[in-house]
């Protein structure tokens, strides 16, 4: 059932995200759903570090990213509750935003193909970018699905509550050196 979420997720089906919006055991399947998409972006990651010789970098991409992606997921789903519902007045719960938004998260999934990727110049670049546009629009449906909002006003409550996850994600990586390659001999 969860492989069968996901798949619905990544085709961008309304009907899902209206779906796990009203399952409140949902919950646990979206943040596996973020796991998922974790270990296979740390794994595509710590592959990349691996062919670069940088295996501690391999390893501390892993469970930092795992970490980063769960709190990039908690905090875009707070921001996004609060714009969505504060702001624009939609009607979803923190629990509702938390579902709808961790299986917008499905198409990230494929980052698990960056380690191979990564190495034939644009293509890692195309790939990254390419899977950024299709979560932004999954997270598009899922905001406006969540919140039964209008189009334009999910499209707003989406950059702005993006934007301010980037941001706080950013820094909390940066303090912690997550992400940051370490300096090799």
């Amino acid at each position: 059932m969860l492989i069968n979420r996901m798949i619905r997720a990544a085709m961008l089906d309304p009907r899902l995200y209206e779906e796990v919006e009203h399952d409140r055991s949902a919950t646990s399947q979206a943040m596996q759903v973020v796991i998922i998409v974790a270990l296979a972006s740390g794994i595509g990651g710590a592959l990349w570090k691996l062919l670069t010789l940088n295996p501690i970098d391999a390893v501390t991409g892993l469970v930092g990213g795992i970490l980063v992606a769960v709190l990039g997921w908690l905090v875009w789903a707070l921001v996004t509750y609060i714009i969505g519902t504060g702001v624009f007045g939609g009607t979803a719960s923190y629990g509702e935003m938390l579902r709808t938004l961790g299986f917008a998260q499905s198409p990230n999934v494929l980052l698990i193909f960056m380690g191979v990727l990564g190495w034939i110049p644009i293509i890692g670049g195309l790939l990254r970018f390419a899977l950024l546009i299709w979560v932004l629009l999954a997270g598009l449906i899922a905001i406006r699905q969540a919140l039964d909002v209008g189009t334009g006003r999910a499209i707003l409550t989406a950059i702005i509550g993006w934007l301010v996850m980037a941001v706080v994600v950013g820094i909390i990586a940066a303090v912690f050196g997550i992400g940051i390659p370490t300096p090799t001999a």
